[in-house]
């Protein structure tokens, strides 16, 4: 079930047949093999998966799927002191995402 759009968490909730197991997934996609933005604050991630679709307006998109302790695990951090904003902000590279392990690993979802 999708959430509604710009939605703060979760944009796709999945469950299965009896609703016994249900869990958010929070989708990114990039048009390229890019960084991945996940803001100022990694306490604001919410979603247990993540799904980073890289060539997302291609014919042949690549879906990377993370658990989002490995999200916060693998992001990188930019110290306050190095943005406009005063703020530090976290990304996923794309060596991070972009492993063997996390592509169309869709059978992670259970």
């Amino acid at each position: 079930m999708p959430t509604a759009r710009n939605a703060k968490g979760s944009d796709l909730f999945c469950a299965n047949d009896d609703e016994s197991i249900i869990f958010g997934v929070q989708s990114k996609g990039v048009s390229k093999r890019d960084t991945v933005p996940l803001g100022v604050n990694l306490d604001n991630l919410r979603s247990d998966w993540w799904v980073i679709t890289t060539l997302a307006k291609e014919d042949r998109p690549v879906c990377f799927i993370l658990k989002m302790q490995e999200v916060k695990d693998l992001c990188h951090r930019s110290p306050a002191e190095n943005n406009k904003n005063g703020h530090p902000s976290h990304w996923l590279q794309p060596n991070h995402y972009d492993q063997p392990h996390f592509r169309e690993a869709w059978h992670r979802l259970g």
